[in-house]
């Protein structure tokens, strides 16, 4: 499954979660709500929007600006939408967050799926945001732990496993660190593994290879999401098992994976912007944390890599694809 095929799979994937208040009261401008870098993986967001009452043009206006995941173009549409103004900047993980932070400390900013706010900056407290920017986390870092556990289940002789990461995301930090505390005491070697532009994955992927590793670990960064369909063409030519966070990486022909819900995330990010258009401030909504992650496993791949998974792993699954 191409890229294509896997943004319209995770599109349709946002659990149901009842936005309780409705737009009630409209301002006499019409407020303006800044997205970067859009595209479908954005639908559940919009479904969200709508279903609390907002309907685009007639309630709102949506300010779309794309920075092809490069860093200054990133800067530079976080810097426009700021300059609009809009009276909310929404933004997909910790680069685009970053990029936003920069050009503004007014401007409400409602992160979605980012890794560790805390350790990134945007906060200095999940229950009580510092500063003008809130939303929610997958807080991945402490996966790294299970990750590595369900890895040793696929392969019980698994020795090396590569780690890839953006320099580019604040989060990402936290996550090498993570690795780096987790996976020697259980005896693995992690291989870390520096992508952070389009150019440079394929590249950076064929030098991993060239280490031999037994397993590779892929995040949510949404530059990397971007670049799961040639991910996964390229761990299926190598005969490379990989873990994913999302599901969807999955269900687009993934091995396995272990993480929140993000469609859900999406989703949910649409109840804060609703909240802080109706006055409230970023500071008096907690940032919010998953309340369940799920394993997912794709029998179909597990065949066409060779693998036989123990019963024992297929038992801990929320879901198994065939």
């Amino acid at each position: 499954m191409r890229r294509r095929d896997f943004i319209e799979v995770i599109v349709g994937s946002a659990a149901a979660w009842p936005l309780r208040a409705r737009a009630q009261q409209r301002p006499s401008r019409m407020p303006r709500i800044g997205v970067i870098d859009d595209s479908p993986i954005w639908d559940p967001f919009r479904r969200g929007l709508q279903q609390a009452g907002y309907a685009e043009g007639r309630d709102i206006t949506m300010e779309y600006r794309s920075s092809g995941g490069e860093p200054d173009r990133l800067a530079a549409a976080a810097a426009d939408l700021a300059n609009v103004p809009v009276d909310v900047i929404v933004t997909y993980g910790s680069a685009p967050t970053r990029a936003a932070q920069h050009v503004t400390t007014t401007i409400p900013i409602v992160m979605i799926a980012v890794g560790d706010p805390i350790r990134a900056g945007f906060t200095d407290s999940l229950a009580r945001p510092s500063k003008n920017i809130t939303g929610n986390t997958i807080l991945g870092t402490e996966m790294a732990a299970k990750r590595v556990q369900l890895l040793k289940q696929l392969i019980p002789g698994v020795a090396r496993v590569a780690f890839l990461w953006n320099p580019n995301n604040g989060s990402h930090l936290a996550y090498l660190e993570e690795w780096r505390a987790v996976a020697p005491p259980l005896g693995i070697e992690p291989l870390f593994v520096e992508v952070g532009s389009p150019e440079q994955l394929e590249p950076a992927l064929l030098a991993m290879m060239r280490s031999h590793p037994d397993v590779l670990s892929v995040t949510a960064d949404p530059f990397h999401v971007a670049q799961t369909g040639r991910i996964i063409d390229f761990v299926a030519k190598n005969r490379l098992p990989t873990i994913y966070i999302l599901r969807e990486s999955v269900i687009a022909g993934g091995l396995m994976s272990y993480g929140p819900n993000i469609a859900d995330l999406f989703y949910r990010a649409a109840g804060y912007v609703h909240k802080i258009l109706q006055g409230t401030r970023p500071t008096d909504l907690p940032v919010e944390q998953p309340t369940k992650f799920e394993f997912v496993v794709n029998l179909k791949t597990a065949k066409e890599l060779g693998l036989t998974l123990a019963a024992s792993l297929l038992t801990t699954a929320d879901e198994i694809i065939e």
